[in-house]
């Protein structure tokens, strides 16, 4: 069973990802179990996948709109996004449009090509399970978490930038110690 970091923790995964065909044609669905499906098995077979036991999860590529399930996220116990190569940054956006602009709450998982180094700025945006790639080291790669004690910019994780914060911080109004 593969793992993956949930809840700054090392856990074993229950879900099994499902991938288009090298054609593009949708795999075949087990008949029970947790599955994360791609975006247009989703679309092509909703009543399908909702009607077999087991939970259901969705995933989205990098270049696919959130708003294309956010009608659907109370059916889902999982929301993954794929990055295709570690400088693909529009995953982040992904993220974040999912937690602040459609209120998902569940499991945002990220998976592809997710390195150590970018949990930290990948939490910032509201993901809280990571499967990384191949050859990272889970265990080590907690660490990452800690590697910044705080961050400038406003996130998901932190809606005030560090300035406001600190201002709000003061007990005389302001930000200078």
């Amino acid at each position: 069973m593969a793992v993956i970091i949930k809840g700054m923790n090392v856990v074993n995964d229950p879900w099994q990802r499902l991938e288009l065909n090298a054609d593009g044609s949708l795999p075949p669905v087990p008949p029970a179990g947790d599955i994360i499906v791609p975006l247009a098995m989703w679309q092509r077979l909703r009543e399908e996948l909702l009607a077999r036991p087991g939970r259901l999860g969705v995933w989205l590529n990098s270049n696919e709109e959130p708003a294309a399930i956010a009608e659907d996220l109370r059916l889902f116990g999982v929301v993954a996004v794929n990055f295709p190569k570690v400088t693909d940054g529009r995953g982040y956006s992904i993220a974040c449009l999912l937690r602040e602009r459609y209120g998902w709450k569940g499991e945002l998982r990220a998976f592809g090509d997710v390195w150590r180094d970018q949990l930290f700025f990948l939490a910032s945006c509201g993901f809280n399970a990571f499967a990384l790639r191949e050859g990272e080291n889970p265990e080590e790669a907690l660490s990452a978490f800690g590697d910044f004690s705080d961050a400038y910019q406003a996130s998901v994780e932190r809606p005030l930038p560090l300035f406001r914060r600190r201002h709000l911080a003061s007990p005389d109004g302001m930000e200078w110690s």
